[in-house]
């Protein structure tokens, strides 16, 4: 009779199941998709001030450009600016891109000559969407999420 050596078909079957159970409980710890998630959430803020800035203009233009420093965006009195650089771009403000976004409870927002915008619990360092109130420019970083 040959000395046969290796392994039964029963180890092996047993050594997969093992190397299963530990793939499906430590994979997911290797996998970050949060960070994935809040890059979205900063591009998703950033488009939507993109938008807001592009109707206020919209908005500015269509009233007549005059000399007024509001316009009426659905029911709401947004502050824009009305000199040549900056005419019909929402005002850094509250009731500037504040009102022209409308957004609701899950953006924390920092107004200023440059705003910040953020998903709720998020880093407000360097995961953000940065709004330019002097040319109604709006950029984002990233790097932080």
């Amino acid at each position: 009779m040959k000395n046969q050596s290796g392994f039964t078909l029963i180890e092996l079957v047993v050594v997969i199941v093992i190397l299963g159970v530990l793939a499906a409980t430590a994979l997911p710890r290797f996998v970050d998709l949060g960070k994935d998630a809040r890059i979205a959430a900063v591009e998703g803020i950033a488009s939507g001030l993109q938008s807001a800035v592009a109707l206020a203009q919209a908005r500015y233009l269509i009233d007549g450009s005059g000399a007024s420093s509001s316009i009426d965006m659905n029911g709401k009195k947004v502050k824009v600016g009305t000199g040549k650089l900056d005419g019909g771009v929402p005002t850094g403000k509250k009731n500037g891109i504040g009102a022209a976004m409308q957004f609701q409870g899950e953006i924390t927002a920092k107004y200023g000559s440059t705003s910040t915008f953020f998903p709720k619990g998020g880093n407000a360092k360097n995961c953000v969407a940065k709004y330019d109130s002097k040319t109604g420019t709006v950029t984002t970083d990233t790097s932080g999420c």
